[in-house]
Formats: C-alpha cells, structure tokens, sequence
C-alpha cells in the first residue's frame, strides 16, 4: 500500500489506439500509445489541430472507448464498465470545462454550479455552489441565466461547476479558446488557483503555448503517438 509521501497513479492509459472508419477507409487516430498521470499533477496536452487532442481526452475521461488498449481512471478499468458504469465514476470523480463553457441555459448561474452536488444527492449544494460562485468573483451574478454573462462570467461559472464537488480529475478542454487575451489569462490564473487549493489532477488540451506552460508536464501529439516534454511550472 501506498505511503501519503508517495506517488499514486491516477489515470492510466495502455496501448490506447482509435481507429475510425471512413467509407471503405480506415484513418488511425491514436496509436499505441502509453501514459501515466500522478494524483496531483497537471499535465497538458499539446500538438496541431486534428493531431487527435480531443480523441484522447474523451478516451481518457470515459466519453468514448478505444478501438484497442484500456484507460484506467481512479483505480477502475473503463473498458470493463458498461457506460452507466462509466458515467457514475465521472460523476463520482471527474470535472469538466469546455471551450464553450457548455452552462445549461435555461439554469441560472448558481443553478449550474449546484447540478453535480443535486445529482449527487448532496444536501449542501445551494451553499457549496454560492460558496463557489463568490470564490471566483461571481457573488452578485448568482440568478443570472448564461445569455445575461460575458463569455469569461460563462467560464468562470464553468470553473465553479467543474470544481464544486471536489473531482479526483479536472479535464479541460481548449479553456480559454473562446476568449481574449486579459480574459483568458484571468482564466488560467484562476483554473490553476483552484486546482493547487483542492489538490485536484488537471489534464488540459490546448493550442495555447502559454497556458501549456503552466503545468508541469507536456505531452506532444504527433501523428497518433505521444512525445513529452516535461517543464516545471511558472
């Protein structure tokens, strides 16, 4: 058993490859490919567009499966889940934030960030989410609906939604993609504040050198294998 002093993988991925079919032609995505992420480290994905960055975090995170190989995500096998079985485990141990923020329009700020605790049959989710809401600045924007914020009030609801019920593994994808320059600065200081005050894992995909910069893995996505390049954070 492992000592608190040591390390614990928390996602795994074995000789993960996606394949998909094209008419009567087969185009190979990701190929082979091995990785190993610590509890508590956060690590970025990088590599050209249409290099299969979004295929990977799907894979790893349990929204699609391999053609071949296994991804292990907090001690269980996804590839011997069924997919309620995965979903559960993403509920139980993931978070999410997309480049388009994906808030649920018709809830209000404060009603997106409960969602997860609701789900989970938490009882303290109107506290947690408003708790939430005034740690990234969003005090007074509680009761409005994402239509009535600018798209950086959107992605700091998204930050506090994904957070909330404290994930083993934040996967973000593409984070600041949607936003300028000072906004989407704003946004990585804070994704990075949260994540070093809950401890939580962060894999990120991003096109951003910058933002890459930050964690303190990189891993190159290079026609469907991985080259890394390891860096200490700024």
């Amino acid at each position: 058993m492992s000592t608190p002093s040591e390390p614990r993988t928390i996602v795994r991925a074995s000789g993960l490859s996606r394949q998909v079919e094209l008419g009567a032609e087969t185009l190979t995505l990701l190929s082979g490919l091995d990785l190993d992420v610590e509890a508590g480290d956060t690590l970025a994905i990088v590599g050209r567009s249409g290099s299969g960055k979004s295929t990977l975090l799907a894979l790893l995170a349990g929204l699609d499966l391999p053609t071949a190989g296994d991804v292990w995500l907090a001690g269980e096998s996804l590839t011997g889940l069924s997919e309620d079985g995965r979903a559960r485990l993403r509920q139980r141990a993931v978070g999410f934030v997309f480049q388009n923020f994906q808030l649920l329009p018709a809830l209000t700020a404060l009603e997106n960030v409960m969602l997860p605790l609701e789900l989970a049959g938490r009882r303290d989710a109107r506290e947690q989410a408003a708790a939430l809401l005034e740690r990234v600045g969003l005090a007074d924007r509680q009761r409005h609906r994402p239509r009535e914020l600018s798209g950086g009030e959107q992605q700091r609801v998204a930050l506090a939604r994904a957070f909330v019920a404290e994930p083993a593994v934040l996967f973000a994808d593409e984070p600041t993609g949607n936003l300028d320059a000072d906004t989407g600065a704003m946004i990585t200081d804070l994704l990075f504040e949260l994540n070093r005050e809950r401890g939580t894992t962060l894999i990120l995909v991003t096109h951003d050198d910058t933002l890459a910069a930050r964690c303190r893995r990189v891993v190159r996505l290079d026609h469907g294998r991985l080259h890394e390049e390891t860096r200490e954070a700024a």
